[in-house]
Formats: C-alpha cells, structure tokens, sequence
C-alpha cells in the first residue's frame, strides 16, 4: 500500500475524482443519505488529504484532517471511507493513527474532535477518543462528537 499526506493542490484532477467518488458511493449512496458532499473545507490551505492506494494506483481508503478553527475549534478528521472490497484490513485504524499523528504535528496544542457516526464509537474508543457530546442526529445518521486523549 501507497501512503500519501497531500495538500488540495497536489492532488490530481484523477485522484480528486476518485476521492470525491467514493466519499459519494459510501456517505451518500451507500449509506442512503443525500448531503451537500462537497463542503468548501477540502479546499482550505492548511487541510490535508490522506490517501491510501494499492500498487496499481487504485484508491483503498480517504480521510481528511481540519485545522482547528474550520469544523471545531480543535483540530478535526473526517471523510474517514474505505473502499467496501477493501474494509476489514485495519486500513481505517491505520489511517486514524497517521490522522492523529499529522494533527499533533502540525497544531500541537489544539486538541483533536471529530463527529462520528454512533456506531463506531467502539471503534474511537479505542483509538484514543471518549464521547464529548449526547447523541445527535446529522443528515439523520446518528452522531456523536468525540475528543482524542492520548493513552
């Protein structure tokens, strides 16, 4: 596997099509839930994009990391998606740690938030995250906000 950090303007028109995409197959189609997708934060200066392809180039997994300020006022990882023929590798995990890794680095006092879908929050758990909010309704999935604390 191919592991990439990428600010918007390095990434290629293919590669943004193909990110786009399956954030599209999975978060709207997949999970049947029709949302503005496209939220103008892909684009801001100091987002970053991580991005997991195999040998060949094709795309296995996404997730993107906020400045504090844009989403929360600590920093945030979102858009967190695996390809469905690749899910149950520990590609996602493995993102969230390169995920947090990069937000420690770059705002090291910020803290790191993210709004997760309820069902993963065992998941989080276990990455370091505890529940920071009751459960709420976004796009009608049920989320929750969480905050990372290191172990």
């Amino acid at each position: 596997m191919i592991w990439r950090s990428l600010r918007f303007k390095q990434l290629t028109p293919d590669e943004l099509y193909e990110i786009v995409k399956l954030r599209v197959d999975v978060f709207v189609v997949e999970q049947n839930c029709p949302y503005p997708e496209l939220d103008e934060k892909d684009r801001h200066s100091d987002a970053l994009h991580l991005v997991v392809n195999d040998r060949e180039g094709q795309l296995l997994g996404y997730c993107r990391v906020l400045p504090p300020g844009l989403s929360y006022p600590q920093a945030s990882i979102g858009r967190i998606v695996v390809s469905e023929d690749n899910r149950g590798q520990g590609i996602a995990q493995k993102m969230v740690q390169d995920a947090i890794a990069k937000c420690i680095a770059n705002w090291p006092e910020a803290g790191i938030q993210i709004g997760a879908q309820e069902h993963l929050q065992k998941f989080y758990h276990q990455l370091g995250f505890y529940n920071n909010s009751e459960v709420y309704l976004e796009d009608d999935i049920p989320h929750i906000d969480m905050i990372y604390q290191a172990k």
